[in-house]
């Protein structure tokens, strides 16, 4: 990355100065009520799916959802790069290279998505078989899922776009724009679903559509502001020095995407053998599970913006508050939340089907895996924080090794010819609690910032505050 220059650009959001724990809440509760409605659109479509169209419809969503992740992540992790350059830059008030960022994010949304659309339509169905689903619900898993592909444009200029607002310290328009957008998914899926009784297909299309909408509200926003991250439609193009520091810091976060979604298909592929009825349960806690992971998911991005704004304005001290703040905030958010779901987890799961075996499995699985989400804290924060200070590879070392190559070696070595469910979940508490350990030895012990200075040209930059 080019060193800041000194071009003065309106000002950022106030989250490199004032209360740390105010300005962190105030930043996380939009990206946490975005998150929320983001994952309202697989969650309506797997209520509705359930509830009205059955068991092997709802196993089907959920059986697409490793898949999708496995091909979608690798590139949303290579466009988070742009949000931490971004936020840098925005830090340092560097006008041009905020500019020159925004039309290298948008060049990228419009490639990736382009080639998402076609190979994800064409490669999905042999994928699937290859994870290994049942042939009953095969026929519903490669409708919905290549429905989705549809829409993988504009979900990845939402998802950038939406990052680019949120690096500049705007994390509430990013959540009007998902409200509204759910909103409308909601409305089709009834209106497609039950209506027109167009089964998986009409789910898929409903939430497809939405992506759309999303997209267009948040592009509307960038062309319309008049401030540094403004968008003009004939500047959309690669900026070489741009792009390669966005590969830089977003590869890392791609591959370890990759990594997590691959040893989750492997999972998946595991669940599989145990028949519909695990394949349902397991989708089912899914999206309970999805409630600790928006919440903890929101802290990583709350902090990867405030430490790479307050590291680009070298407020290193106040850098360090944030990370130990955060820590503490995100304990507490995920004690509330396991307590909430052991208590509530039967009726929650509820929702999703009323067959009695289906409940009895969700909360099995429930009770094994809520407890030890804690195990999984450092590894969101302090992963978030060092990608916010331009620090991405060794961390994604970690998790590739502590988290997925560990998860892959004890499904493929320790699990095979046990059919035990119980045993395959082991797996998730052992790699995030030895994940948790060497983020803590690396983030105290390593010296990362001292390198990170001398990466970006700080060591001879005046610290503010």
């Amino acid at each position: 990355m080019r060193r800041f220059g000194k071009k003065q650009i309106d000002s950022p959001q106030s989250i490199t100065e004032g209360v740390i724990w105010k300005q962190l809440l105030v930043f996380f509760f939009p990206i946490l009520l975005g998150t929320f409605f983001q994952q309202l659109y697989n969650t309506a479509d797997a209520i509705i799916v359930g509830k009205f169209v059955g068991t092997h419809a709802l196993a089907a969503v959920g059986a697409t959802g490793s898949l999708i992740n496995l091909i979608v992540g690798f590139f949303m992790g290579l466009a988070s790069g742009a949000t931490v350059i971004v936020s840098q830059y925005y830090g340092a008030r560097n006008e041009q290279s905020v500019s020159h960022t925004v039309h290298t994010a948008m060049a990228f949304a419009l490639a990736a998505g382009l080639m998402l659309t076609f190979v994800g339509y064409a490669i999905s169905p042999a994928l699937l078989r290859m994870m290994g689903t049942p042939e009953d619900i095969m026929p519903y898993a490669t409708t919905y899922i290549r429905i989705y592909f549809v829409g993988m444009i504009p979900m990845l200029i939402y998802n950038i776009g939406s990052g680019i607002l949120r690096a500049i310290g705007d994390s509430r328009r990013p959540l009007y724009f998902l409200i509204a957008s759910c909103m409308v998914n909601i409305v089709l899926d009834v209106l497609l679903v039950l209506g027109l009784n167009m089964g998986v297909a009409g789910a898929a299309w409903a939430t497809t559509i939405s992506q759309f909408f999303s997209a267009v509200l948040v592009l509307t926003t960038l062309l319309r502001s008049q401030t540094s991250y403004q968008l003009h439609v004939n500047k959309i193009r690669f900026h070489g020095s741009i792009m390669k520091d966005m590969v830089r810091i977003g590869l890392p976060a791609g591959l370890q995407s990759v990594m997590y979604s691959i040893s989750n298909v492997i999972i998946q592929s595991t669940v599989n053998s145990f028949g519909t009825d695990v394949i349902a349960a397991w989708t089912a806690f899914g999206k309970l599970d999805a409630v600790f992971w928006m919440i903890i998911s929101a802290f990583g991005i709350s902090i990867t913006t405030f430490v790479g704004q307050n590291f680009g304005a070298h407020k290193y001290d106040r850098m360090k508050k944030s990370v130990h703040t955060c820590l503490a905030m995100s304990f507490g958010a995920s004690l509330i939340v396991i307590a909430v779901m052991l208590l509530l987890g039967r009726p929650l799961y509820g929702m999703f089907t009323s067959e009695e075996h289906v409940l009895e499995l969700g909360m099995q699985i429930l009770r094994q895996l809520a407890p030890f989400w804690l195990t999984y804290v450092c590894i969101e924060i302090y992963s978030g924080a060092l990608r916010g200070a331009g620090d991405s590879l060794l961390p994604t070392v970690f998790t590739l090794v502590g988290v997925c190559l560990l998860r892959v070696v004890w499904l493929l070595v320790i699990v095979p010819g046990t059919g035990s469910l119980t045993l395959t979940l082991y797996c998730y508490p052992i790699t995030w609690t030895i994940t948790s350990v060497l983020f803590l030895l690396y983030y105290y012990k390593w010296g990362w910032l001292k390198r990170c200075k001398k990466k970006y040209g700080h060591e001879d930059a005046p610290a503010e505050g």
